[in-house]
């Protein structure tokens, strides 16, 4: 996959994003939501820590897309993303109509540090987007962000 400069600003915002959930005692996952022209929409980072895990970003700027953005101009959006979609985020995506999907890091990776730190596993399993939604375009992982990624998932499974 061809990464833009566009593509690389969101993603740095998006890791900035989950560095500010993390801090803010969340897991570290933040994502932004662009129009065709590369416009910033809305942004949000992980919110589940009062026990709503249904509180990911993604789904998050999915509900947003749906209430605030034309339906015809969905397709030209794109969600960046630190993190690969869950099923659930892939879902709701697709669902709504948004375009494609980049992202930073994937869910094989994450499952596989979270395996080797001997986390548990999550409720749901790891699917790839296209899995999920396959008529989504999808671009990731991005190497210029692995060794970020996963020293703040690292911080985040050892301090909790």
């Amino acid at each position: 996959m061809t990464v833009s400069e566009t593509d690389l600003r969101h993603l740095r915002r998006c890791v900035e994003l989950a560095h500010e959930a993390f801090e803010a005692g969340e897991e570290p996952f933040g994502s932004v939501l662009a129009s065709a022209d590369g416009t910033v929409l809305a942004e949000d980072h992980n919110r589940t820590a009062a026990g709503d895990q249904t509180r990911h970003p993604e789904f998050e700027l999915a509900r947003w897309a749906a209430a605030n953005l034309p339906p015809q101009e969905r397709p030209g959006a794109t969600v960046y993303t630190s993190g690969e979609h869950c099923p659930m985020c892939s879902a709701a995506h697709a669902w709504v109509g948004l375009g494609r999907i980049v992202y930073a890091v994937s869910a094989a990776q994450l499952s596989g540090w979270r395996d080797g730190w001997g986390a548990p596993s999550a409720p749901v399993r790891p699917l790839p987007i296209q899995e999920v939604a396959p008529g989504v375009a999808v671009g990731g992982p991005v190497p210029e962000f692995e060794a970020e990624m996963k020293a703040l998932h690292r911080r985040a499974f050892t301090s909790r």
